[in-house]
Parts: C-alpha cells; structure tokens; sequence
C-alpha cells in the first residue's frame, strides 16, 4: 500500500456530509421539497464544484502511475461512500480499468454541484454522442452507436 493512502482514506472520510446535516436538511413539507427541486434545476445560487463542498482538491490525490489497483481499488470505494453521503453517485461502463475510474473520480472534484437532501445527482461523463465520448472504447453507448451505423440509421 502506498504510504499515503491511510492519510487519504481519512481525508475522504472527513468530507463526508455529517449525518445530522443530512437529516436536518431533509424539506419537512411538500412545498420544501418542491423549491429545492426548483433550485436544483435553476443552478441553484452561485452553484460551486463538489470539492468546495467535501473538502477535497484534486491536489490530495496521488497520481494514479504510483499507485497499485489494489489503491485505487480502496481510494475509490471510499470515494464512492463520500458521494453517496452527499446523495450523489459516479456512473462509469463496468468495463472502465480502474486507473480511468480514478480519472474521472478525481474529476468529480471540479464539477458543479448542488447538494440535496432528496434524490440523487449523477455524475456522468457521457454524452451519448459515442464518437466523442470521454469513454473513449469503453464507452457502453459505444456498441449501440456502432449497430445503429451498420444498419443506417443516421
């Protein structure tokens, strides 16, 4: 294990969303829930990244090349339980190596977010636009793209 992942595991623990904040945030009326809804989809006010709101820069994180699978395995499982303590989850094709998982992981970090106390945010890299995809070959759009295109379709 690298030396510093212990440090990290911690400092990912740390951003979790307190549980009392969750549970007093959760809207108490129809009506609560209904204008955070309006703020999610308005941008909400002066919308910052995630990282503003767990703590946690890109600059945290080792670079993936001096850290095993095994790391990245365990930095993203923690990651994973971060977000959904925020309602909010990655989205990535099951066939994604885990150094590209821990790419766009750390990109998380830097986009826009607002929190919830209801429902979840996604984070998702694909467009559905295959060609383009951040995915690149293992874009799970990428093989409809591809049998549409064979058979035509435009």
């Amino acid at each position: 294990m690298h030396p510093y992942i212990p440090f990290l595991l911690e400092d990912i623990k740390a951003g979790e969303r307190p549980e009392s904040v969750r549970e007093l945030s959760t809207p108490a009326t129809f009506e609560e829930e209904m204008e955070e809804i309006e703020r999610w989809v308005s941008g909400g006010n002066d919308e910052h990244n995630f990282g503003y709101y767990c703590g946690l820069k890109k600059e945290q994180f080792p670079p993936q090349d001096q850290l095993s699978v095994e790391d990245i395995k365990r930095v993203f499982k923690a990651f994973e339980r971060l977000l959904f303590s925020w309602n909010a989850e990655i989205d990535l094709p099951e066939e994604l190596p885990w150094w590209l998982r821990y790419q766009f992981m750390l990109k998380t970090l830097g986009e826009e977010f607002t929190p919830v106390a209801t429902g979840f945010i996604t984070f998702d890299f694909c467009s559905g636009y295959a060609p383009d995809c951040e995915f690149g070959k293992y874009c799970s759009c990428l093989s409809i793209w591809n049998e549409a295109n064979k058979n035509g379709s435009p």
